[in-house]
């Protein structure tokens, strides 16, 4: 099916008889005649349901639709982005281990990163989204076991060359993580372009109404685990927590991975996704198409809009085609983006503050990727706890504005803006 036609109809499919709506299955347990029955399911040798905080049927069921967008083939539902991410990269490296990340990423991903999973022992390097080859080689290491990097960065909204990333990764035998949530399926799917594992915070566009926390992982089934196992042992070598169950072995490089995610990481962490949230991310999803494609047009209309702005000094959106990133855009979204447009403000940190605050239709929340206008400072608010030179690493910059256009009209928005810059001018 077309990636409309699965947004609409994907990963669950009623048999005569069922609902028509994805039910929520809102219970924590499953009842089993035997003992011997739930055993099974404990040993991994029969699927099925247990307790809610490993898996459940609707969640299945929206990982499912989630898993034919990106044309993976298994797909697991978190509690949020973070959890994502945590998950995705804590299920291959261990203590003692060492990640490749692009710098230009999300700063909560930056903090996840850079100081909690470094107490965990897991080291990461940070290089420019622009590495040459050369540099890109340079930051690996013996102990290297993935490169993290988002398609397009939050809120620098550099484009990430997957096919060079993914090169570089693999030549050193270790899978490309993506996180994709601001392109989304609909615009971009990296398993086209040499990509491994997709991440999502499904809070943003698949949900687009502010509603749900959640978040996904996505496999391709491509990597080759057992290729490289002495990188990946707990892949590729027995779990003594599951009675010596080899993953890659049981169940292949197209289930080895997420199977291993849920078996042991929601098991002993519980990030799981409620049903509850789940149904709602699913409502989100069957629009999805549709959205993006409006959010897209809104964003490239601010965007023009603001690029010819006498109190802008520079705007970031690679629709333009005078963005540093438009050709990249061109080759892996040619479709469109996403609705978020960066911008500077003159005057810097002081006059993009009072700026926000004289917006009527955009509101001020930490949130992005809504279908209501919103917007953020993100030097003060995201990306606060990073010093002045990580800011400039991550693309940050004490002006900078961030703008996620929702599905107002553009005009609407742009009056927005232009009502919020003659504010901040008669207060001078």
């Amino acid at each position: 099916m077309k990636r409309d036609t699965i947004c609409v109809q994907g990963g669950y499919r009623p048999k005569n008889g069922e609902p028509r709506q994805i039910p929520i299955i809102q219970s924590t347990t499953f009842k089993y005649d035997t003992s011997e029955d739930m055993g099974k399911l404990f040993d991994l040798e029969a699927s099925g349901y247990f307790y809610t905080r490993l898996q459940n049927p609707t969640n299945d069921a929206v990982a499912a639709k989630i898993c034919e967008l990106e044309g993976g083939t298994a797909a697991m539902l978190t509690s949020s982005g973070q959890a994502a991410n945590f998950y995705a990269v804590f299920n291959i490296a261990n203590c003692g281990d060492h990640v490749v990340a692009s710098a230009e990423i999300y700063g909560g991903t930056y903090n996840l990163f850079a100081v909690t999973m470094k107490k965990m022992g897991i080291e990461f390097t940070f290089v420019p989204v622009d590495a040459t080859e050369e540099e890109l080689n340079a930051a690996f290491r013996p102990n290297t076991k993935a490169v993290f990097g988002e398609t397009i960065a939050n809120p620098a909204l550099s484009v990430l060359d997957i096919e060079r990333f993914a090169k570089a990764a693999h030549a050193h035998g270790v899978p490309l993580i993506v996180d994709n949530t601001f392109a989304t399926p609909i615009n971009c799917r990296p398993f086209e372009w040499g990509a491994d594992i997709v991440t999502h915070s499904t809070t943003k566009y698949m949900d687009g109404h502010g509603a749900a926390l959640g978040g996904c992982i996505v496999d391709s089934g491509k990597f080759d685990w057992n290729r490289y196992a002495e990188k990946f042992p707990g892949l590729c070598s027995p779990d003594a927590s599951y009675h010596g169950i080899t993953y890659t072995e049981r169940f292949g490089k197209e289930g080895a991975f997420i199977t291993k995610a849920t078996a042991q990481l929601m098991r002993d962490f519980g990030s799981m996704q409620s049903p509850q949230n789940a149904f709602l991310l699913n409502l989100g999803l069957e629009s999805l198409h549709v959205r993006m494609k409006k959010h897209c047009e809104n964003g490239q209309k601010v965007a023009e809009y603001l690029s010819g702005h006498p109190r802008v000094s520079w705007v970031r959106y690679c629709g333009l085609k005078g963005d540093k990133y438009h050709k990249l855009a061109e080759k892996y979204l040619p479709n469109g983006s996403c609705g978020v447009v960066s911008f500077g403000v003159k005057g810097g940190r002081k006059a993009a503050e009072a700026f926000m605050k004289h917006l009527k239709v955009a509101s001020i929340v930490t949130h992005v990727a809504d279908a209501r206008t919103c917007c953020l400072h993100p030097a003060s608010a995201t990306h606060r706890q990073m010093s002045d030179e990580e800011l400039v690493a991550a693309g940050i910059t004490p002006e900078l504005v961030r703008f996620s256009c929702g599905l107002e009209d553009a005009e609407d928005l742009i009056a927005d803006i232009d009502h919020a810059f003659r504010a901040i001018a008669e207060e001078r």
